[in-house]
């Protein structure tokens, strides 16, 4: 495999997972991200270089090319709408649009150049999705069309997968991240097709059929259809995974995901946010404040439950007026996600819904007295405070996600916060532990793995590939079982 633009090496990574797959060249123009990449991947050939500069005659053919062009420059995460410029001599732009910007996106083309030259048998093209509207204002998408129609014209025919990396869990664990990323998959013409309906339906447990293979169904929307698919996963979103059965009228299902408690290290001291200001630290910004206070409210909020052993009750909010009081002490009171098992003079915390059935049981000995732990990510006016069993937030490249530790608390201020460390991110883009990143700074580190591809997706794409190019099949594995599929 040949990758290019491949960043801190995650894609390289990914890849020589797969029994037969090498990396043979590995080219981008960050000194950090080849040193990187070197440290980790020492027998892979390195050029650092500006890849729009380099003659692809440069580099070795190989099977395979794995290509990550800029992507910062197609994504809203900037809060900068995009637009391709008005140029009057190819080089600047008299309007103001940002003629990096411009040139940053036009590392697409670079992906044909090296097509036409070496005629790769595959290739993979990842990017954000919203590189699906490259193009002017005034044409959304004209510039990405006309880039797929030049890939097309050198004997490749296409298919684009729309895939969250959480959900790439085929050959091993999915990424603790929310991650929504569009990959571009281009084959010979004549060769076989990958066979997309084995790698990109991940299992998913039905209320009515058990396990199956979920289905991808999008939504119609303005830009998005069935027939026109594009977007990002989740209830408020493009698509959502469905049961492939019309007995249950396809039911909404979704597939298991690994939550951001598994990547932070609650070890790690943190300062509860009343005690910033004594302590000289900077006090927390009103909008992240904001964010926090939403968080607690909403998942700190109690409710009641019954605990006398007959069937037929349910909680209640703690807003709505209890049941008729009895002569016997039979309400409990829940604040999620933790509850306190009071018996025999210990404490242990166990999460809401395991100890339901020994609540009701063993009577009226169990009580709450702790908040979450909480996610509480920066980059966005519309962003909010998540529980620490969802997923982590999008990395980006910047360091901004926080955790929040829960525990016995009075109010938010009792609350103790602290930023994310590398080390973190890194286990949250599903890196190894021993993974080695060369820059010592922190604000490089998190912008290497920002910018980089997750392992996990780009080993069950590149899995996928290399049993269309070998005809031999590979084996995926259910997550929910670990077992072979």
């Amino acid at each position: 495999m040949t990758d290019l633009f491949c960043g801190a090496g995650g894609s390289s990574t990914g890849a020589i997972q797969i029994p037969g797959v090498s990396v043979a060249m590995a080219a981008n123009h960050s000194q950090h991200a080849i040193d990187t990449h070197q440290a980790n991947h020492p027998d892979t050939r390195h050029d650092c270089a500006d890849i729009s500069q380099v003659v692809p005659g440069r580099y070795p053919k190989t099977d395979i090319l794995w290509a990550s062009p800029e992507c910062t420059n197609h994504s809203g995460a900037k809060g900068v709408k995009r637009d391709h410029g008005e140029w009057d001599d190819g080089l600047f732009a008299p309007d103001g649009t940002n003629e990096a910007a411009i040139r940053s996106r036009a590392t697409m083309w670079d992906v044909p150049r090296f097509a036409e030259a070496h005629q790769y048998r595959i290739i993979i093209v990842e990017n954000v999705v919203e590189s699906r509207w490259w193009g002017p204002k005034t044409r959304p998408g004209a510039a990405h069309d006309a880039w797929l129609n030049s890939m097309k014209a050198w004997n490749y025919r296409h298919r684009t997968i729309y895939l969250n990396s959480m959900h790439a869990a085929f050959l091993g664990p999915g990424a603790a991240q929310n991650r929504d990323r569009k990959f571009d998959l281009f084959w010979l013409e004549g060769d076989r097709s990958p066979n997309f309906d084995k790698w990109l339906r991940p299992y998913a447990q039905c209320a009515t059929h058990g396990w199956v293979r979920a289905v991808q169904a999008w939504k119609t929307t303005q830009k998005c259809s069935p027939q026109h698919p594009w977007g990002r996963y989740g209830a408020l979103r493009q698509y959502q995974w469905r049961c492939p059965q019309t007995a249950c009228r396809n039911a909404v299902i979704e597939p298991p995901v690994r939550p951001a408690a598994e990547i932070v290290n609650w070890s790690l001291p943190a300062v509860a946010i009343r005690d910033r200001k004594e302590l000289g630290m900077r006090a927390l910004e009103a909008a992240t404040m904001k964010r926090i206070r939403a968080g607690f409210e909403e998942f700190s909020r109690p409710y009641l439950v019954p605990v006398e052993g007959r069937d037929g009750k349910s909680p209640l909010s703690i807003d709505a007026p209890m049941r008729t009081c009895s002569t016997r002490n039979e309400t409990g009171l829940a604040l999620p996600p933790y509850m306190v098992e009071l018996r025999g003079g210990s404490s242990s915390h166990r999460a809401v819904t395991e100890p339901l059935a020994a609540v009701c049981a063993g009577g009226n000995h169990h009580g709450v007295v702790t908040a979450p732990n909480m996610i509480v990510p920066y980059y966005s006016s519309t962003d909010r405070a998540q529980i620490a069993d969802r997923p982590l937030p999008t990395v980006t490249t910047k360091d901004r996600c926080g955790a929040l530790y829960g525990g016995e608390v009075r109010s938010v201020e009792d609350m103790r916060f602290r930023m994310l460390e590398p080390e973190e991110y890194q286990a949250a883009m599903e890196f190894p532990d021993s993974y080695i990143l060369t820059p010592r700074d922190k604000r490089t580190k998190v912008k290497m793995l920002g910018n980089a591809v997750t392992p996990n997706a780009a080993r069950d794409l590149v899995a996928m590939a290399v049993e269309a190019l070998t005809g031999q099949d590979i084996e995926p594995v259910r997550p929910e079982l670990g077992v072979a599929a």
